[in-house]
């Protein structure tokens, strides 16, 4: 790959605005996931294939609350971590954040 086409390739971050409003609409989403397993992993990966943060939120919310109230199959606690690697960091460098404190900001808004 050169240099000239990585504008293509690879995205900016979110904003430090744009986080805080991720954040917001995680909180105000209802994380409901299809009760499908094969449709919900398809969709999954999918959505974090978009690579867009917006969407490994929807990911994490629904998967989240999944695992709370049923338990999840292998293929999603795969879309669980993945979706919560690539939300923390994402989220760390644009609101400044260690990952780590991204993590237990996350985990309190995916439970909820």
């Amino acid at each position: 790959m050169l240099e000239k086409d990585l504008g293509e390739t690879v995205r900016a971050l979110i904003s430090s605005k744009d986080a805080k409003r991720l954040l917001d609409e995680m909180k105000q989403w209802d994380g409901r996931v299809s009760k499908q397993w094969k449709a919900r992993a398809n969709a999954h990966q999918a959505a974090i294939d978009r690579g867009d943060p917006f969407e490994y939120a929807k990911v994490y919310k629904g998967l989240s609350r999944l695992e709370t109230q049923e338990g999840l199959r292998a293929q999603d606690k795969a879309h669980l971590a993945q979706s919560l690697d690539l939300l923390a960091e994402e989220l760390a460098c644009s609101l400044r954040k260690t990952p780590e404190q991204t993590r237990r900001m996350l985990a309190k808004i995916g439970a909820a």
